[in-house]
Protein backbone atom coordinates (compact mmCIF):
# COMPACT_ATOMS: atom_id res chain seq x y z
CA UNK A 1 0.00 0.00 0.00
CA UNK A 2 1.33 3.99 -0.92
CA UNK A 3 2.42 5.44 2.46
CA UNK A 4 0.90 9.21 2.58
CA UNK A 5 1.95 12.66 4.56
CA UNK A 6 -0.84 13.19 7.06
CA UNK A 7 -2.56 16.80 6.22
CA UNK A 8 -4.12 17.96 8.90
CA UNK A 9 -6.23 21.13 9.00
CA UNK A 10 -7.77 21.12 12.49
CA UNK A 11 -5.19 21.26 14.33
CA UNK A 12 -3.92 24.67 15.50
CA UNK A 13 -0.38 25.41 14.35
CA UNK A 14 2.38 27.64 15.89
CA UNK A 15 3.68 29.91 13.75
CA UNK A 16 7.52 31.27 13.22
CA UNK A 17 7.89 34.48 15.74
CA UNK A 18 8.93 36.10 12.70
CA UNK A 19 7.32 35.98 9.32
CA UNK A 20 10.82 36.44 7.64
CA UNK A 21 11.32 32.69 8.28
CA UNK A 22 8.89 32.43 5.52
CA UNK A 23 10.32 34.14 3.19
CA UNK A 24 12.45 32.42 0.85
CA UNK A 25 15.90 33.54 1.20
CA UNK A 26 16.25 34.66 -2.70
CA UNK A 27 12.72 36.20 -3.29
CA UNK A 28 13.56 39.78 -4.34
CA UNK A 29 11.65 41.11 -1.03
CA UNK A 30 14.98 41.28 0.74
CA UNK A 31 16.88 43.31 -2.05
CA UNK A 32 14.29 45.70 -2.34
CA UNK A 33 14.20 46.62 1.05
CA UNK A 34 18.38 46.73 1.15
CA UNK A 35 18.18 48.86 -1.70
CA UNK A 36 15.20 51.09 -0.87
CA UNK A 37 16.60 51.55 3.04
CA UNK A 38 19.67 53.41 1.46
CA UNK A 39 17.46 55.23 -1.59
CA UNK A 40 16.53 59.05 -0.83
CA UNK A 41 12.56 59.22 -0.96
CA UNK A 42 12.81 63.01 -0.34
CA UNK A 43 10.77 63.26 -3.57
CA UNK A 44 7.78 60.96 -2.79
CA UNK A 45 4.92 63.00 -1.90
CA UNK A 46 2.74 62.61 1.04
CA UNK A 47 0.19 64.66 3.33
CA UNK A 48 2.27 66.99 4.85
CA UNK A 49 -1.29 68.66 6.47
CA UNK A 50 -0.65 66.12 9.51
CA UNK A 51 -4.56 65.77 9.24
CA UNK A 52 -6.36 62.43 8.77
CA UNK A 53 -5.21 58.84 9.00
CA UNK A 54 -1.69 57.88 9.31
CA UNK A 55 -0.08 57.48 5.74
CA UNK A 56 1.74 54.56 4.49
CA UNK A 57 5.71 55.05 4.31
CA UNK A 58 6.96 55.68 0.79
CA UNK A 59 9.59 53.60 1.15
CA UNK A 60 6.97 50.55 1.82
CA UNK A 61 4.66 51.66 -0.95
CA UNK A 62 7.31 52.01 -3.44
CA UNK A 63 8.76 48.31 -2.56
CA UNK A 64 5.36 47.22 -2.92
CA UNK A 65 4.62 48.66 -6.38
CA UNK A 66 8.15 47.27 -7.57
CA UNK A 67 8.22 44.22 -6.17
CA UNK A 68 4.38 43.26 -7.54
CA UNK A 69 5.62 45.27 -11.45
CA UNK A 70 8.32 42.64 -11.37
CA UNK A 71 5.90 39.63 -10.29
CA UNK A 72 3.30 40.63 -13.50
CA UNK A 73 1.08 42.44 -11.13
CA UNK A 74 0.08 45.57 -12.41
CA UNK A 75 -4.14 46.18 -11.36
CA UNK A 76 -3.97 48.29 -8.09
CA UNK A 77 -6.49 45.50 -7.25
CA UNK A 78 -5.00 42.73 -7.33
CA UNK A 79 -1.66 44.51 -5.75
CA UNK A 80 -4.19 44.80 -2.93
CA UNK A 81 -4.87 41.55 -3.02
CA UNK A 82 -1.43 40.32 -2.63
CA UNK A 83 -1.05 41.79 0.21
CA UNK A 84 -3.62 39.37 1.62
CA UNK A 85 -1.97 36.04 -0.75
CA UNK A 86 1.51 35.81 -0.47
CA UNK A 87 3.76 35.80 2.52
CA UNK A 88 6.70 37.69 0.65
CA UNK A 89 4.06 40.95 -0.13
CA UNK A 90 2.68 40.49 3.89
CA UNK A 91 6.32 40.79 5.36
CA UNK A 92 6.96 43.45 2.95
CA UNK A 93 4.72 45.34 4.07
CA UNK A 94 4.58 44.34 7.57
CA UNK A 95 0.92 42.32 7.31
CA UNK A 96 -0.04 46.09 6.04
CA UNK A 97 -2.73 46.27 3.29
CA UNK A 98 -2.91 49.33 1.41
CA UNK A 99 -6.34 49.83 -0.45
CA UNK A 100 -5.89 49.84 -4.01
CA UNK A 101 -7.29 53.53 -3.54
CA UNK A 102 -4.40 54.19 -1.70
CA UNK A 103 -1.91 52.20 -4.10
CA UNK A 104 -3.32 54.04 -7.25
CA UNK A 105 -3.17 57.00 -6.01
CA UNK A 106 0.56 56.73 -4.41
CA UNK A 107 1.18 54.94 -8.63
CA UNK A 108 -0.32 58.08 -9.71
CA UNK A 109 1.28 61.02 -7.86
CA UNK A 110 4.75 59.96 -7.53
CA UNK A 111 6.08 60.56 -11.11
CA UNK A 112 9.41 62.27 -9.27
CA UNK A 113 10.04 59.70 -7.10
CA UNK A 114 9.59 56.77 -9.78
CA UNK A 115 12.24 58.49 -11.77
CA UNK A 116 14.41 59.30 -8.67
CA UNK A 117 14.52 55.53 -7.59
CA UNK A 118 15.29 54.45 -11.72
CA UNK A 119 17.92 56.57 -11.58
CA UNK A 120 19.10 55.79 -7.93
CA UNK A 121 18.86 51.90 -8.99
CA UNK A 122 21.33 52.55 -12.33
CA UNK A 123 23.73 54.02 -9.95
CA UNK A 124 23.86 50.95 -7.43
CA UNK A 125 24.18 49.11 -10.39
CA UNK A 126 27.11 50.92 -11.20
CA UNK A 127 28.77 50.27 -7.50
CA UNK A 128 27.94 47.14 -7.62
CA UNK A 129 30.13 47.24 -11.10
CA UNK A 130 27.12 45.06 -12.63
CA UNK A 131 26.29 47.89 -14.87
CA UNK A 132 29.57 48.09 -17.08
CA UNK A 133 29.59 49.08 -20.62
CA UNK A 134 30.24 50.55 -23.61
CA UNK A 135 27.43 50.11 -25.79
CA UNK A 136 23.96 51.33 -25.43
CA UNK A 137 21.20 49.72 -27.75
CA UNK A 138 17.86 51.38 -28.64
CA UNK A 139 14.50 50.35 -29.83
CA UNK A 140 10.93 51.46 -29.60
CA UNK A 141 7.53 48.51 -28.93
CA UNK A 142 4.10 49.77 -29.42
CA UNK A 143 1.44 48.78 -26.08
CA UNK A 144 -1.68 49.17 -26.13
CA UNK A 145 -3.77 51.76 -23.93
CA UNK A 146 -6.44 51.78 -21.66
CA UNK A 147 -8.92 52.66 -24.16
CA UNK A 148 -10.71 51.08 -27.50
CA UNK A 149 -9.73 52.09 -31.07
CA UNK A 150 -13.44 52.26 -31.52
CA UNK A 151 -13.64 55.37 -29.41
CA UNK A 152 -10.98 57.61 -32.15
CA UNK A 153 -11.97 60.38 -34.02
CA UNK A 154 -10.84 62.32 -36.52
CA UNK A 155 -10.45 66.36 -36.16
CA UNK A 156 -12.99 66.37 -39.17
CA UNK A 157 -15.27 63.75 -37.52
CA UNK A 158 -15.39 66.15 -34.31
CA UNK A 159 -16.62 68.86 -36.28
CA UNK A 160 -19.15 67.00 -37.76
CA UNK A 161 -20.80 65.02 -34.42
CA UNK A 162 -20.35 68.24 -33.16
CA UNK A 163 -22.96 70.16 -35.71
CA UNK A 164 -25.19 66.87 -35.68
CA UNK A 165 -25.54 67.85 -31.80
CA UNK A 166 -25.65 71.15 -31.97
CA UNK A 167 -28.87 70.73 -34.40
CA UNK A 168 -30.45 68.19 -31.82
CA UNK A 169 -29.85 69.84 -29.07
CA UNK A 170 -31.66 73.05 -30.03
CA UNK A 171 -34.91 70.35 -31.38
CA UNK A 172 -34.77 68.87 -27.68
CA UNK A 173 -34.87 72.42 -26.27
CA UNK A 174 -37.55 73.28 -28.34
CA UNK A 175 -39.73 69.87 -27.20
CA UNK A 176 -38.97 70.43 -23.40
CA UNK A 177 -40.19 74.05 -23.90
CA UNK A 178 -42.94 73.27 -25.41
CA UNK A 179 -43.82 70.53 -22.98
CA UNK A 180 -43.22 73.17 -20.23
CA UNK A 181 -46.05 74.64 -21.88
CA UNK A 182 -48.09 72.30 -21.56
CA UNK A 183 -48.09 72.02 -17.56
CA UNK A 184 -50.32 68.53 -18.80
CA UNK A 185 -47.43 66.40 -19.65
CA UNK A 186 -43.71 65.89 -18.87
CA UNK A 187 -41.36 66.16 -21.71
CA UNK A 188 -39.90 62.77 -22.72
CA UNK A 189 -36.68 65.19 -24.19
CA UNK A 190 -35.30 65.77 -21.01
CA UNK A 191 -33.19 62.69 -20.37
CA UNK A 192 -32.33 62.30 -24.14
CA UNK A 193 -31.08 66.76 -23.76
CA UNK A 194 -28.72 65.44 -20.80
CA UNK A 195 -27.33 63.05 -22.80
CA UNK A 196 -26.80 64.94 -25.75
CA UNK A 197 -25.16 68.20 -23.77
CA UNK A 198 -22.86 65.74 -22.26
CA UNK A 199 -22.06 63.76 -25.54
CA UNK A 200 -21.27 67.86 -26.65
CA UNK A 201 -19.08 68.62 -24.06
CA UNK A 202 -17.02 65.06 -24.67
CA UNK A 203 -16.74 66.25 -28.11
CA UNK A 204 -15.45 69.75 -27.00
CA UNK A 205 -13.12 68.22 -24.27
CA UNK A 206 -11.39 66.20 -27.18
CA UNK A 207 -11.24 69.23 -29.82
CA UNK A 208 -9.74 71.23 -27.25
CA UNK A 209 -7.32 68.42 -26.33
CA UNK A 210 -6.31 67.90 -30.04
CA UNK A 211 -5.53 71.24 -30.20
CA UNK A 212 -3.47 71.20 -27.19
CA UNK A 213 -1.27 67.98 -28.63
CA UNK A 214 -0.54 70.37 -32.04
CA UNK A 215 0.34 72.99 -29.94
CA UNK A 216 2.89 70.60 -27.41
CA UNK A 217 4.29 69.11 -30.92
CA UNK A 218 4.71 72.46 -32.61
CA UNK A 219 6.85 73.21 -29.22
CA UNK A 220 8.86 70.07 -28.91
CA UNK A 221 9.87 70.08 -32.65
CA UNK A 222 11.02 73.97 -32.19
CA UNK A 223 12.99 72.95 -29.24
CA UNK A 224 14.48 69.42 -31.42
CA UNK A 225 15.32 71.80 -34.63
CA UNK A 226 17.31 74.96 -31.60
CA UNK A 227 19.35 71.63 -30.24
CA UNK A 228 20.27 70.07 -33.60
CA UNK A 229 21.07 73.33 -35.34
CA UNK A 230 24.45 73.04 -33.49
CA UNK A 231 25.41 70.20 -35.71
CA UNK A 232 22.97 70.40 -38.74
CA UNK A 233 22.39 73.19 -41.41
CA UNK A 234 18.84 74.12 -41.53
CA UNK A 235 18.24 72.25 -44.56
CA UNK A 236 18.59 68.85 -42.46
CA UNK A 237 16.23 70.12 -39.34
CA UNK A 238 12.92 68.44 -38.72
CA UNK A 239 9.57 70.06 -39.61
CA UNK A 240 8.13 71.90 -36.95
CA UNK A 241 4.90 71.45 -38.38
CA UNK A 242 1.38 73.86 -37.85
CA UNK A 243 0.66 74.52 -34.23
CA UNK A 244 -3.09 74.13 -35.74
CA UNK A 245 -4.43 69.82 -35.59
CA UNK A 246 -5.23 68.90 -39.29
CA UNK A 247 -8.09 67.45 -40.26
CA UNK A 248 -7.42 64.05 -40.44
CA UNK A 249 -5.32 64.08 -36.77
CA UNK A 250 -7.43 61.70 -34.16
CA UNK A 251 -8.00 61.83 -30.56
CA UNK A 252 -9.47 58.79 -28.60
CA UNK A 253 -12.19 60.27 -26.48
CA UNK A 254 -11.67 57.52 -23.42
CA UNK A 255 -7.75 57.96 -23.56
CA UNK A 256 -6.86 61.47 -25.58
CA UNK A 257 -2.75 61.13 -24.83
CA UNK A 258 -2.90 57.65 -26.95
CA UNK A 259 -2.40 56.89 -30.53
CA UNK A 260 -3.80 55.04 -33.45
CA UNK A 261 -0.38 53.37 -34.37
CA UNK A 262 0.49 50.60 -36.18
CA UNK A 263 1.06 47.39 -34.44
CA UNK A 264 2.75 43.86 -35.67
CA UNK A 265 2.40 43.44 -39.45
CA UNK A 266 -0.58 40.63 -38.77
CA UNK A 267 -2.20 43.22 -35.94
CA UNK A 268 -2.78 46.14 -37.89
CA UNK A 269 -3.53 49.21 -36.25
CA UNK A 270 -4.13 49.57 -32.35
CA UNK A 271 -4.61 52.07 -29.84
CA UNK A 272 -1.71 52.56 -27.78
CA UNK A 273 1.44 54.51 -26.94
CA UNK A 274 5.10 53.79 -28.58
CA UNK A 275 7.34 53.12 -25.61
CA UNK A 276 11.32 53.67 -26.30
CA UNK A 277 13.98 52.10 -24.39
CA UNK A 278 17.66 51.84 -24.34
CA UNK A 279 19.39 49.01 -22.62
CA UNK A 280 23.17 48.25 -21.72
CA UNK A 281 25.15 45.97 -23.59
CA UNK A 282 27.42 44.88 -20.76
CA UNK A 283 31.20 44.87 -22.07
CA UNK A 284 32.46 42.20 -19.93
CA UNK A 285 31.31 39.06 -18.16
CA UNK A 286 29.18 39.38 -14.81
CA UNK A 287 27.90 42.41 -16.25
CA UNK A 288 23.83 43.14 -16.62
CA UNK A 289 21.22 44.40 -19.66
CA UNK A 290 19.82 47.04 -17.52
CA UNK A 291 17.46 49.93 -18.79
CA UNK A 292 19.32 53.06 -18.86
CA UNK A 293 16.58 55.33 -20.48
CA UNK A 294 12.73 54.82 -20.65
CA UNK A 295 9.93 57.02 -22.21
CA UNK A 296 6.71 56.90 -24.18
CA UNK A 297 5.80 58.93 -27.12
CA UNK A 298 3.03 59.23 -29.11
CA UNK A 299 5.00 59.83 -32.70
CA UNK A 300 4.53 56.46 -34.35
CA UNK A 301 7.58 56.23 -35.55
CA UNK A 302 11.13 55.86 -34.18
CA UNK A 303 12.82 58.67 -36.63
CA UNK A 304 12.74 61.21 -34.03
CA UNK A 305 13.85 59.53 -31.03
CA UNK A 306 17.79 58.57 -31.27
CA UNK A 307 19.00 62.11 -29.81
CA UNK A 308 16.33 62.11 -27.10
CA UNK A 309 16.79 58.37 -25.57
CA UNK A 310 20.96 58.91 -25.55
CA UNK A 311 20.58 61.90 -24.45
CA UNK A 312 18.68 61.06 -21.37
CA UNK A 313 20.78 57.71 -21.16
CA UNK A 314 23.83 59.62 -20.55
CA UNK A 315 22.16 62.28 -18.06
CA UNK A 316 20.37 58.91 -16.24
CA UNK A 317 24.41 57.47 -15.71
CA UNK A 318 26.48 60.65 -16.53
CA UNK A 319 28.81 58.57 -18.92
CA UNK A 320 28.64 58.38 -22.37
CA UNK A 321 28.70 55.44 -24.59
CA UNK A 322 31.60 54.72 -26.91
CA UNK A 323 28.74 52.96 -29.20
CA UNK A 324 24.76 53.27 -30.19
CA UNK A 325 22.73 50.63 -32.02
CA UNK A 326 20.12 51.34 -33.17
CA UNK A 327 17.96 49.60 -36.14
CA UNK A 328 16.56 50.87 -39.14
CA UNK A 329 13.75 53.25 -37.78
CA UNK A 330 15.80 55.28 -36.04
CA UNK A 331 18.01 56.19 -39.53
CA UNK A 332 18.09 59.98 -39.57
CA UNK A 333 20.86 61.68 -39.94
CA UNK A 334 20.52 65.03 -37.92
CA UNK A 335 19.62 62.86 -35.13
CA UNK A 336 22.76 60.19 -36.63
CA UNK A 337 25.06 62.92 -36.41
CA UNK A 338 24.05 65.07 -33.12
CA UNK A 339 24.37 61.99 -31.36
CA UNK A 340 28.09 61.13 -32.60
CA UNK A 341 29.23 64.39 -32.24
CA UNK A 342 28.17 65.61 -28.72
CA UNK A 343 29.12 62.21 -27.09
CA UNK A 344 31.96 61.48 -29.56
CA UNK A 345 30.53 57.96 -30.21
CA UNK A 346 29.76 55.92 -33.03
CA UNK A 347 26.15 55.12 -34.18
CA UNK A 348 25.54 51.59 -36.20
CA UNK A 349 22.25 51.79 -37.94
CA UNK A 350 21.53 50.45 -40.72
CA UNK A 351 20.36 52.61 -43.15
CA UNK A 352 16.98 53.08 -45.32
CA UNK A 353 17.75 52.78 -49.39
CA UNK A 354 15.97 55.86 -50.85
CA UNK A 355 16.10 56.32 -54.28
CA UNK A 356 19.07 58.87 -55.46
CA UNK A 357 17.86 62.42 -55.50
CA UNK A 358 19.10 64.80 -58.73
CA UNK A 359 21.83 66.91 -57.60
CA UNK A 360 20.70 70.57 -57.58
CA UNK A 361 24.17 72.98 -57.83
CA UNK A 362 22.73 75.96 -57.18
CA UNK A 363 21.27 74.83 -54.02
CA UNK A 364 23.05 76.91 -50.97
CA UNK A 365 23.04 73.58 -49.12
CA UNK A 366 24.51 71.70 -52.04
CA UNK A 367 27.94 71.29 -50.52
CA UNK A 368 25.91 70.09 -47.21
CA UNK A 369 24.06 68.00 -49.24
CA UNK A 370 26.69 66.07 -51.14
CA UNK A 371 28.40 65.50 -47.94
CA UNK A 372 25.13 63.77 -45.94
CA UNK A 373 24.96 61.79 -49.21
CA UNK A 374 28.84 60.55 -48.72
CA UNK A 375 28.36 60.22 -45.53
CA UNK A 376 25.28 57.67 -45.84
CA UNK A 377 27.01 55.96 -48.50
CA UNK A 378 29.72 55.49 -45.99
CA UNK A 379 27.47 54.20 -43.30
CA UNK A 380 25.75 51.85 -46.03
CA UNK A 381 29.34 50.40 -46.86
CA UNK A 382 30.27 49.95 -43.16
CA UNK A 383 27.14 47.90 -42.20
CA UNK A 384 27.56 45.72 -45.14
CA UNK A 385 31.11 44.82 -43.30
CA UNK A 386 31.60 41.64 -41.19
CA UNK A 387 32.69 43.77 -38.34
CA UNK A 388 29.86 45.98 -38.22
CA UNK A 389 27.16 43.21 -38.58
CA UNK A 390 28.61 41.87 -36.00
CA UNK A 391 28.23 44.79 -33.33
CA UNK A 392 24.84 45.33 -34.81
CA UNK A 393 24.07 41.33 -33.84
CA UNK A 394 24.37 42.55 -29.92
CA UNK A 395 20.85 44.11 -30.33
CA UNK A 396 19.37 40.73 -30.53
CA UNK A 397 20.92 39.51 -26.61
CA UNK A 398 20.13 43.07 -25.46
CA UNK A 399 17.29 45.16 -25.97
CA UNK A 400 15.16 42.86 -27.55
CA UNK A 401 15.11 40.26 -25.02
CA UNK A 402 13.99 43.47 -22.49
CA UNK A 403 10.13 43.86 -24.66
CA UNK A 404 10.19 39.81 -24.59
CA UNK A 405 11.24 39.60 -20.78
CA UNK A 406 8.44 43.10 -19.97
CA UNK A 407 5.10 41.37 -22.83
CA UNK A 408 5.50 38.05 -22.06
CA UNK A 409 7.35 36.63 -19.11
CA UNK A 410 5.63 39.49 -17.47
CA UNK A 411 2.93 40.02 -19.48
CA UNK A 412 2.85 43.65 -19.49
CA UNK A 413 1.01 44.46 -23.05
CA UNK A 414 -1.43 46.82 -21.85
CA UNK A 415 -0.97 50.08 -20.16
CA UNK A 416 -3.17 50.94 -17.11
CA UNK A 417 -3.31 54.29 -16.45
CA UNK A 418 -4.72 56.89 -19.10
CA UNK A 419 -3.00 59.89 -20.59
CA UNK A 420 0.71 60.40 -21.63
CA UNK A 421 2.10 61.61 -18.28
CA UNK A 422 0.68 58.78 -16.65
CA UNK A 423 1.73 56.49 -19.12
CA UNK A 424 4.98 57.69 -19.05
CA UNK A 425 5.21 57.12 -15.05
CA UNK A 426 4.07 53.53 -15.20
CA UNK A 427 6.37 52.98 -17.97
CA UNK A 428 9.06 53.91 -15.87
CA UNK A 429 8.10 51.33 -12.72
CA UNK A 430 8.03 48.67 -15.28
CA UNK A 431 12.07 49.86 -16.27
CA UNK A 432 12.71 49.96 -12.45
CA UNK A 433 11.12 46.77 -11.72
CA UNK A 434 12.85 44.80 -14.66
CA UNK A 435 16.27 46.68 -13.50
CA UNK A 436 15.74 45.61 -10.27
CA UNK A 437 14.63 42.06 -10.83
CA UNK A 438 17.83 41.64 -12.86
CA UNK A 439 19.85 43.12 -10.11
CA UNK A 440 18.35 41.24 -7.48
CA UNK A 441 18.95 37.90 -9.41
CA UNK A 442 22.83 38.64 -10.10
CA UNK A 443 23.10 39.43 -6.05
CA UNK A 444 21.48 35.96 -5.20
CA UNK A 445 23.68 33.89 -7.60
Amino acid sequence: MPRFRNVDRRTPMLLPPNLQDWVRPDSLVHFLIEVIEEMDLSTAYVNERGSGSEQYPPGTMLALLIFCYAHGIFSSRQIERATHDYVDVRFLTGNNHPDHDTIAKFRRENDGLLRSAFVQVLRYGQQLKVLRFGTLAIDGTKIKAAAQKSRTLTLEQLDEELQQLELKVAELLLQAAQAEAATTQESAALPELGDAQKRREALLAAKAELKRQSELRHKERTAERERLAKHVPARGLPETGSPEPRPTDTVNLTDPGSSLTPGKQDAGFIQGYNAQVVVSVPEARGGLSLIVAADVVRDTSDQQQLEPMIRRSVENLQQTPALVLADRGYDNSAHIEAVEQSYRTRVVCPPVRNAQRKENRNSRYYKWERQRRQKRDEREARFETAEEKALYQQRNTTVEPAFGIIKDALGFDRFHLRGLEKVRTEWVLVALAFNCRRIGAAQRN
